[in-house]
């Protein structure tokens, strides 16, 4: 029997125009009257991913930032694992010395040391997510869309550092050249020591304190809720994905997912422009109800 269901956002829940499709919102919803706890975990902040399914009339719990934010339903911060003030320092000076476009995420917002680099990075992302898009119309897309352009453009990465209050929760860098960008940056991350490196898309690297992983927060917070492994189903489409779909007593790759991600999980639904997500969650309540 599922419990919990862990689902990503981009690629997954959201279909080809970043939105949750009729079908999707419906059997979320369904899944819920069903005793079906439904949690989103994405690499999202919690101020972003909370206006799009506030849009989508969902109301849930969320693993934030690959995990190092973890809410329940009721908004209670559960989980905490921030990357330390001397790291994050670090990871500044290397990814500005690279030249790479990258962006800060804290607990409530997102900051960018140039605001027209976002929109591109953004647009290669959905263009690498959902291939039908040509960058022209992506760009209109971010240029346009509230929830990816509500962040705050800075002077200073190192001088935002400077600031006490501030905790670092992820870094993002971007490069449309794709994953053989990153190869060497990779190799320098992982010599500091203590993070992780995903990604959701061929053109991004995110970067986060080594706890702060989906697979680790969505069993830690089945354990606060009781739910044991087998009882637990994640859903996800990309490498930031890997660890809870591993982790999970059910894992459900997306008819659109990467092959990593298809080879590692159980079960494959449909696409995302297929409502892939409604699909299986169904099929969960009818197996639920047997």
């Amino acid at each position: 029997m599922i419990k919990l269901v862990a689902c990503d956002l981009d690629g997954t829940l959201f279909n080809s125009d970043m939105t949750v499709s009729p079908a999707n919102v419906k059997a979320v919803k369904n899944a819920q009257k069903n005793g079906i706890e439904f949690l989103i975990a994405t690499g999202r902040a919690p101020r972003e991913s909370r206006s799009i399914l506030k849009k989508a009339d969902l109301h849930t719990g969320f693993i934030n930032l690959n995990g190092a934010l973890v809410f329940n339903e009721n908004n209670q911060l559960m989980i905490k694992h921030s990357i330390s003030k001397p790291k994050a320092q670090q990871l500044v000076q290397l990814l500005h010395q690279a030249g790479f476009y990258f962006e800060i995420l804290t607990t409530n917002q997102v900051y960018s040391e140039d605001l027209n680099q976002r929109i591109a990075n953004v647009a290669h992302l959905m263009v690498d997510l959902n291939p039908l898009f040509d960058f022209k119309q992506a760009v209109a897309i971010s240029a346009g869309n509230r929830s990816i352009m509500n962040m705050k453009q800075i002077n200073s990465f190192e001088d935002l550092l400077k600031d006490p209050k501030i905790e670092v929760m992820k870094i993002i860098a971007f490069d449309a050249r794709g994953h053989e960008a990153f190869v060497d940056i990779k190799k320098e991350i992982a010599a500091i020591g203590g993070l992780v490196v995903t990604s959701s898309s061929s053109s991004n690297i995110e970067i986060n304190d080594y706890h702060a992983q989906k697979g680790i927060a969505l069993l830690d917070y089945a354990k606060l809720k009781g739910i044991k492994r087998e009882e637990i189903a994640a859903i996800g489409d990309n490498l930031n994905d890997e660890s809870m779909i591993q982790a999970a007593g059910t894992g459900v790759a997306m008819g659109n997912a990467i092959p990593t991600i298809k080879n590692i999980a159980q079960v494959v639904t449909k696409r995302n422009n297929e409502d892939g997500v409604a699909y299986i969650l169904n099929r969960f309540i009818t197996n639920n109800n047997i």
